[in-house]
């Protein structure tokens, strides 16, 4: 019916037929008279009624201004079908009872279908009469279908003409064929487009002031237009000329920077063959540069000519990050289009796509899934990566968006952390900072969800979650209604002390026991409610690595479900209203960060928010905001304009017919 309506709002009709099983096929026509618009009417008219014929497999509808029907074979090309096609009589009625009238009228109609017959084979398969004077009148409208050649329009309209007859003395009858529509009647019941208009029109003065008045109106909305464009295209370029006189000297002058044209080229211009994966902020092509190196170009959806100094701040800091569990930023470029992000190319998947994509095999070298000690080796290794962001580098750097598709993995399978949009730096004299809610959802920790509390224990929480969804081989599915998450089933698994049935079933048993118990008491420990009793990064490795060390019984972590979580509800108030109380299994130490993180108690800092905007993507929002106000403006003056203009025209069409309307008697 789709494809049919198509044809129906460009033609008035169309066929459409589906060769696979179960074969259908369509048709739908409206009679020549109608309009564009009451086509479209009867056409969906004709549609409500389908319900009413399943589920059989052959329908006819026939309505006062077009026909539609299905059927299991072609039936495009036939005119009669003697099994099904009808005739609809009614009633004589008024002066028909009169012996008399009834002879005249059966001779009208006799006339008037003879004439429409004929005159609709030779006339595109339509044709309308009518024969007044007397004391009856008759019209009547004869109608083939488009997929019926001259010949069986023919052939159905004689038949339909035979039909009706039977109907006479009857005040009307209708012909329901395969392949075309008769009908006559006493009462005119078609368009013949013979209605005169009631007045002579605007007179040639008001033509030709309305004109002049309606090119006056479309030149002065597109020279508002153009100013308005103008206007916004110079303070673009000359935010843009501002930033880049901003950028640092030694970032153009350092290895960091790419010229677009080797990206593009080294990408294949992009191709989508090229394509690794596709983020919030980007997509990543494989690429090759002329030196052979093989990079990963990372094409950012955001302008960073508009947020530049904060762009390269961000550049200058992840390219002096060095660790072997850390994707390394090779560099940038700003000088095409758009902005590009070099990376080193990491050859497997993330340990997102390996645990849980729908490919069995999942690594490049062919294996199937992730044995035990493959698992517990990304474990350590994502665990070593975080802990040097937190204390090993020049400055402490949060993530938060520590996940499976963020943790890649090189040829050994090797992890290395990715993906540093959302990442933070913390002062070393702070403990935590506030900020807007960013990152994914069921790896965001409580008291930064609640209360944009930042720390880099937030990238713990996230961490633990990790750690357990890779030791379960399942995500943790928060919104999930009637099944728990990896934390709960985790936690009853290891209060009934039957931890073993926490790992992944795939693993068929094939782990040491202890050192799986031991990962899963550490991942309890990574999400506990209270960020002060989670365990640093650095102590994560030790109690990993370290066999004598000992690992802290952990206490119940916040279970974060889909009703608290709903997209549907207020985010704010229901996660306040649900997760608050939990967070206060342990209490919580006071503040010490400085004076200058203050501002957390503000009304703005416990606003979570879809993403974070502060910095360059809070730039770029509030400039697509203003944008969007010069729009709204230059609509509201145009249709206020254009109703001017209107109510000008309506005007002059009043005063120049007034002398031609005449009252109603």
């Amino acid at each position: 019916m789709e494809a049919i309506a198509k044809s129906m709002v460009q033609q008035g009709w169309g066929y459409a037929n589906i060769t696979k099983s179960p074969v259908i096929f369509g048709l739908s026509q409206c009679y020549s008279d109608l309009s564009k618009d009451d086509c479209l009417s009867c056409f969906a008219e004709s549609r409500t009624k389908l319900p009413r014929c399943l589920p059989a497999i052959a329908a006819r509808i026939y309505l006062d201004g077009c026909f539609l029907r299905y059927d299991n074979y072609s039936f495009f090309n036939e005119s009669i079908d003697p099994n099904h096609d009808m005739v609809r009589c009614s009633e004589p009625s008024g002066v028909l009872k009169d012996n008399y009238t009834r002879s005249e009228f059966s001779k009208k109609v006799d006339e008037v279908i003879n004439n429409v017959t004929k005159t609709a084979v030779q006339k595109q398969g339509f044709a309308v009469a009518g024969m007044k004077g007397g004391a009856v009148v008759a019209y009547a409208l004869a109608q083939c279908w488009k997929t019926v050649d001259q010949k069986g329009c023919r052939d159905c309209l004689v038949n339909a003409e035979s039909a009706v007859r039977r109907c006479l003395p009857g005040s009307e009858g209708r012909a329901l064929n395969a392949g075309c529509y008769l009908r006559y009647s006493t009462e005119k019941f078609y368009n013949d487009g013979t209605a005169k208009k009631s007045g002579k029109g605007l007179s040639d003065t008001g033509m030709i002031i309305a004109f002049i008045l309606s090119v006056l109106a479309v030149c002065l909305l597109a020279f508002l237009g153009a100013f308005v464009g103008y206007i916004l295209l110079s303070k673009r370029k000359r935010n843009n000329n501002n930033a880049l006189a901003r950028i640092p000297t030694c970032i153009n002058r350092s290895d960091l920077n790419f010229k677009y044209e080797t990206l593009e080229r080294a990408t294949n211009f992009f191709d989508s063959s090229r394509k690794l994966g596709q983020g919030g902020a980007g997509s990543v092509f494989k690429g090759t540069l002329p030196d052979g190196r093989t990079v990963a170009v990372k094409r950012l959806f955001f302008n960073t000519r508009q947020w530049v100094d904060e762009f390269f701040n961000e550049v200058n800091l992840i390219s002096r990050i060095q660790h072997k569990n850390l994707v390394g930023l090779l560099g940038c470029s700003i000088e095409g289009p758009e902005s590009l992000l070099v990376y080193e190319y990491v050859p497997n998947k993330s340990v997102d796509q390996i645990l849980f994509g729908k490919n069995p095999t999942s690594c490049k070298d062919g294996t199937q899934g992730l044995s035990w000690q493959q698992r517990f080796e990304i474990i350590v290794g994502t665990a070593e990566g975080l802990a040097y962001l937190h204390g090993g580098s020049e400055v402490k750097i949060i993530h938060r968006d520590i996940k499976g598709s963020n943790i890649l993995l090189d040829e050994n399978l090797n992890p290395k952390i990715a993906d540093f949009g959302l990442a933070r730096c913390v002062a070393p004299d702070k403990s935590h900072v506030s900020t807007g809610i960013a990152g994914t959802l069921g790896y965001m920790a409580p008291e930064y969800l609640v209360r944009g509390q930042l720390s880099e224990k937030a990238d713990v929480y996230a961490y633990g979650v990790l750690i357990l969804e890779i030791v379960c081989g399942r995500k943790n599915c928060i919104f999930v209604q009637g099944s728990d998450s990896v934390l709960q089933t985790v936690w009853k698994h290891y209060k009934s002390n039957s931890v073993v049935r926490s790992v992944d079933p795939s693993l068929k048993g094939d782990f040491p026991l202890n050192e799986a118990r031991n990962v899963v008491q550490i991942g309890l420990l990574c999400t506990q409610a209270s960020f002060a009793l989670r365990p640093s990064m650095s102590q994560v490795v030790q109690m990993l690595t370290d066999q004598n060390s000992v690992i802290p019984e952990p206490m119940q972590p916040p279970f974060l479900n889909a009703s608290v979580l709903d997209p549907s509800n207020s985010l704010k108030n229901s996660i306040t209203r649900n997760l608050t109380p939990s967070f206060h299994t342990a209490t919580e130490p006071p503040s010490t960060h400085s004076s200058n993180s203050s501002a957390m108690a503000s009304q703005e800092s416990y606003t979570p928010s879809a993403m974070d905007v502060s910095g360059p993507r809070g730039k770029f929002i509030f400039q697509l905001l203003d944008f969007y106000h010069h729009l709204v403006t230059l609509l509201f003056l145009s249709v206020s304009l254009f109703f001017v203009v209107l109510d000008m025209n309506v005007y002059l069409f009043l005063f120049a017919t007034s002398s031609c309307v005449q009252p109603f008697v």
